[in-house]
């Protein structure tokens, strides 16, 4: 694979989850009961074809 289909293929990968975080966030901060004016978040990133790797990222997101 070259590197321009592997980063057409990221960036293709990297919206589905960018959008469909986002709705699923918003949807849970609307319909859930959320103890506090934050809401803690964690992304794991895994790979079944590399077992044992993942990546992490975490946040906090004021809801103000």
């Amino acid at each position: 694979m070259d590197e321009e289909h592997l980063s057409v293929a990221i960036r293709k990968f990297l919206r589905e989850v960018g959008v469909t975080s986002q709705r699923e966030i918003e949807r849970v901060v609307r319909d859930a009961t959320i103890a506090g004016p934050k809401l803690r978040l964690r992304m794991a990133l895994t790979s079944e074809d590399l077992p044992g790797w993942h990546h992490v990222v975490e946040t906090t997101i004021e809801l103000r």
